[in-house]
């Protein structure tokens, strides 16, 4: 579900869009200028927030990209087993597993605070408090 919608023209580095269902980030966005009869053309370069998979595509300056809803909040790591651990939000007191991302897995341990993204629903270590 998109929380709002914006042009591709309007889609600058750092903001996060939405790609065939998949929330990411926009690396690149090479707007070009407008034609005698056409429209400007925007080629954006994005990466997956979740899968971390570039995704490279061309679209008109005044379609129309959602823009995901993306949570930030903070957990406690009550366990680790692997590359998974469990968490603890710190708000609401819930308790959930996540995967831990390759580049931290060294880096935690238990009872770190941890940044977690809620992502459209799907939820990912991000860094370490």
């Amino acid at each position: 579900m998109a929380f709002k919608l914006i042009n591709a023209a309007e889609a600058r580095t750092g903001a996060a869009i939405m790609v065939d269902g998949v929330a990411c980030i926009v690396r690149t966005n090479d707007i070009s200028k407008t034609g005698k009869h056409g429209h400007a053309k925007c080629r954006i370069e994005a990466i997956g927030i979740i899968d971390g998979k570039k995704k490279v595509f061309a679209m008109g300056g005044h379609d129309r990209l959602d823009v995901p809803m993306i949570n930030k909040n903070k957990a406690q790591l009550m366990s680790i087993s692997g590359l998974n651990a469990t968490v603890m939000d710190l708000e609401s007191f819930e308790t959930f597993e996540l995967s831990v991302p390759e580049d931290l897995k060294d880096d935690l341990k238990e009872e770190d605070q941890v940044e977690y993204w809620d992502v459209e629903g799907s939820k990912i270590i991000k860094r370490k408090l």
